[in-house]
């Protein structure tokens, strides 16, 4: 599976407007991204804005952890660079960072006054599991994209679900999670992909041979003749 951030959208898919829709767009989401930042940008860019369909955000979703940094940092590059070039990237990049840079900032310097303080404690305890939760029901919302992955929804599963217990339960470090399981599923789909593409070519291929066998056997037959 490949993912050019060049790619064209579907045809008649909602695309950004303008450099400053792409500011403006990146900008509310990063201000919303407490935590579960996951569920908010699914939220704008596929049900919102439409700018992704559920499939693809799931791959844009995927290539954006694997690259270093940011996941939503990297998407929003990907997504800038597609629609404006490097000018819709900076512009993606600028909403993701400038007005949520400042408020980080001011959100600090109270914290750093009030940390101590029980109500405010709570009130990070509270957000945490709301997090959870809106990360939870997002991943509910992709679970019906296993369809459509190339190994089928069974196989899919069973990996995501060593992913989990490799991740959650044996603690094991996530670079090297992508790396196995990662690896393992790439080369899988490749090669599942790989045969799918063979059976659709080879009716192709044998109709044309299996015409022309035909009519060499008719030739011979009105030779005989």
């Amino acid at each position: 599976m490949q993912i050019d951030s060049n790619a064209p959208t579907a045809a008649g898919a909602p695309r950004p407007s303008s450099i400053w829709a792409v500011y403006v767009t990146f900008t509310w989401l990063a201000l919303q991204g407490f935590g579960g930042v996951l569920a908010v940008v699914h939220r704008v860019l596929v049900e919102e804005k439409r700018w992704l369909s559920e499939q693809e955000f799931v791959e844009e979703w995927s290539v954006a952890q694997i690259l270093p940094g940011p996941n939503v940092v990297n998407l929003a590059l990907v997504l800038g660079r597609r629609y404006f070039g490097w000018r819709g990237a900076a512009a993606a990049l600028a909403g993701m960072l400038s007005v949520p840079f400042c408020l980080v900032l001011i959100l600090a310097f109270l914290y750093a006054q009030f940390a101590q303080h029980a109500l405010v404690a709570a009130a990070l305890r509270g957000m945490s599991a709301v997090a959870a939760g809106l990360i939870i029901a997002t991943g509910l919302k992709l679970l019906p994209t296993l369809h459509q992955h190339p190994l089928g929804w069974r196989w899919a599963s069973v990996l995501m679900v060593l992913a989990w217990l490799a991740v959650a339960v044996l603690r094991w470090p996530l670079f090297f999670v992508l790396l196995g399981l990662g690896s393992l599923l790439y080369i899988a789909s490749y090669w599942r992909l790989h045969q799918q593409q063979q059976a659709t070519r080879s009716p192709l291929t044998q109709g044309p041979q299996r015409a022309g066998g035909d009519s060499d056997s008719r030739d011979r037959n009105g030779r005989g003749q």
